[in-house]
């Protein structure tokens, strides 16, 4: 594991002495019964859609980000943590009928405070399209509720019954899994991963790139700090269900979606005042966007990308350098990744297609280089020998060319 994983995890002189998973359950079921002020940063959301959610919702989930503004009609969208559904329920105005949101939680009064108002939702919206599933989210394969249904039938009673139920919690990953390989669009999450522990952490993000089909992405909101927690901080589990022992340091929260395979990643908002401070370590709301979609073969296909600036240089997740102003060669795969209408490069760079198109089943492999320019006369092909002028003249009257 990275350098990540070491700085989140407690060292032997300050692990800790309670369990980390009763002391969020705990927290969050008590949170489901009345309203935990303490639990949620202030969080201003995009739109009106807070206004036809139930108070009871509203108020009882929280939250330190608003990822739902990143979400577009028609997407599908798994919501890790998502307590009393508040998320879930505007994801499901702006997806629409065409678009499909699912709330994953462990926590079964939030997951029943969330189906309590399904119907009622369905008909303000004139379509249902939510579910709440009961679930890890480190362990998105595994469907707890068959899983509880199993354990009602089938006790364990003995060790011996152990190995028969890690058989039948394989079973369930494999044959019947919770949510499957590539199959949404958007994970999004609302200040919950900070809840996982330490160790679980690098399966979270696996799990996370692992649902995400090609082109989709993570748009996350979590707390994170300036610094590691100090042992004290690590040793509360008031802090750990508070959402502060748990956080992320900054630049491993970015680190941690980089070393799961995502590109592109981003820092979509970063509040400037922290949320707290405890022991000189400043703990703040941070909204991260990342991709997945760039594993793959590399042909060459004769695309270039001009990067237009400002900075001289930039290097991608890949180690592609791309000069400001020079035609940059680029295979198949990271064309398409630097200028779809979705990239996150789009709005940087200029695209440039070859004038005879080469198929895929023409292209040859791609001899991927950190930074090669791409001439001109390989755009254009070796035979290019037009020349060209226009009829019109290019200024009008009056005006300076």
């Amino acid at each position: 594991m990275t350098e990540t994983a070491t700085n989140q995890q407690p060292t032997s002189s300050t692990a800790v002495d309670y369990n980390i998973e009763s002391a969020v359950l705990e927290r969050y079921q008590e949170g489901a019964r009345q309203q935990q002020p303490t639990l949620c940063c202030p969080t201003e959301y995009d739109g009106n859609y807070l206004q036809i959610i139930p108070e009871e919702i509203v108020a009882k989930d929280y939250g330190c980000g608003d990822p739902t503004r990143y979400v577009n009609q028609g997407e599908t969208v798994v919501d890790l943590g998502s307590g009393a559904g508040k998320n879930c329920y505007i994801l499901a105005q702006k997806v629409g009928e065409s678009g499909k949101i699912i709330g994953v939680d462990f926590n079964d009064e939030m997951l029943n405070l969330a189906r309590k108002y399904q119907g009622e939702m369905a008909d303000k919206l004139g379509y249902a399209n939510t579910e709440f599933v009961k679930g890890k989210i480190q362990d998105l394969k595994l469907p707890l509720a068959k899983l509880q249904s199993w354990l009602q039938e089938n006790p364990i009673t003995s060790v011996d019954r152990i190995g028969e139920y890690e058989a039948q919690c394989d079973r369930l990953r494999q044959k019947e899994p919770l949510i499957a390989n590539d199959s949404v669009d958007v994970v999004i999450s609302n200040c919950v991963l900070n809840l996982v522990r330490p160790e679980d952490k690098q399966q979270l993000f696996a799990e996370i790139f692992r649902v995400l089909q090609r082109g989709g992405r993570a748009v996350i909101s979590d707390i994170v700090c300036d610094e590691d927690p100090t042992p004290k901080i690590l040793n509360d589990p008031d802090l750990w269900s508070g959402c502060i022992a748990g956080a992320f340091r900054e630049d491993n929260f970015l680190k941690m979606f980089e070393d799961a395979g995502f590109y592109g990643v981003e820092i979509l908002k970063r509040e400037s005042t922290p949320w707290q401070v405890i022991d000189g370590v400043e703990f703040r709301s941070m909204t991260v966007r990342a991709y997945k979609g760039k594993e793959g073969v590399c042909l060459e296909r004769k695309q270039s990308v001009v990067y237009k600036g400002p900075w001289k240089q930039v290097m991608d997740d890949d180690g592609h350098v791309f000069c400001r102003g020079e035609r940059m060669a680029v295979c198949d795969k990271t064309y398409n990744i630097m200028t779809s209408c979705c990239s996150p490069y789009s709005d940087d760079v200029i695209a440039i297609e070859p004038y005879e198109n080469i198929s895929l089943e023409e292209a040859q492999e791609f001899s991927c280089k950190t930074k090669a320019i791409r001439h001109a006369r390989e755009t254009k092909g070796s035979e290019y020998n037009l020349t060209e002028t226009s009829s019109d003249d290019c200024c009008s009257p009056g005006e300076c060319c």
